[in-house]
């Protein structure tokens, strides 16, 4: 008997009202991730990518569907208890970098301790630890304004990291990157995912995706068969 999915979505739906006919996000989208995987999710803009990615990382419910963790439907657990489970659970890299101008690179990464319940000083260790994973610590010191943009985005991923997340889920994160720095992002999210952590990545880079060890696609909604690659 194979192990039981780590995360799975079974029959998920995702409407948004919009006036008298709602939008249909996702339409019974069925998906298993077992822990350690490397996942991508590709598909046109508007195929409900994004939409599914937050439903993963717990940062929206659906509108029908069971999502579960280990086994453990979520759907009845409150706001609290969700809130908890996602900082435990989820780092977030997305195409913007979002990282607030006037800070420094190290205080961008600290920025998630702050509700970790991690000592105060213990946030510059734990951010130069993050920082070295992605390269950067001879950035620590500088702001984002003197970052390239695919050192914006180890910097974000450093910041996704901070607070030992199991899961890393990945909005689009070439999306804002030359060629040469996706691709240099594209090999740092496989190292992470080799050292054992689950990646989830949406993306429209077919680089991207072919680092994955899995791909599915995504159309007006809903789950296409599965490309596995070779």
């Amino acid at each position: 008997m194979s192990p039981s999915p780590w995360l799975e979505l079974s029959q998920v739906t995702r409407r948004f009202p919009r006036g008298g006919s709602p939008v249909v996000a996702l339409d019974g989208v069925d998906l298993a991730l077992a822990s350690g995987e490397f996942l991508a999710v590709t598909g046109p803009s508007g195929a409900g990518k994004t939409t599914l990615l937050a439903i993963l990382g717990c940062l929206d419910r659906p509108t029908s569907g069971e999502v579960r963790l280990e086994g453990r439907p979520l759907g009845a657990l409150g706001d609290r208890e969700v809130s908890r489970l996602r900082s435990r659970t989820f780092g977030f890299v997305f195409q913007a970098f979002h990282l607030l101008p006037a800070l420094s690179v190290a205080e961008n990464v600290e920025l998630p301790l702050l509700y970790a319940g991690l000592p105060e000083r213990r946030w510059r260790e734990r951010a130069h630890a993050a920082l070295a994973a992605v390269g950067l610590l001879e950035r620590a010191a500088h702001r984002p304004c003197e970052l390239s943009g695919g050192e914006c985005q180890r910097a974000a991923i450093a910041r996704a990291l901070v607070a030992g997340p199991p899961v890393l889920l990945c909005d689009e994160p070439t999306g804002n990157l030359d060629l040469e720095s996706a691709e240099a992002i594209g090999g740092l999210l496989a190292h992470l995912n080799r050292d054992g952590r689950t990646v989830v990545v949406v993306t429209h880079n077919p680089g991207l995706a072919a680092r994955a060890s899995r791909q599915v696609r995504l159309q007006g909604g809903r789950m296409l068969p599965e490309e596995r690659p070779a």
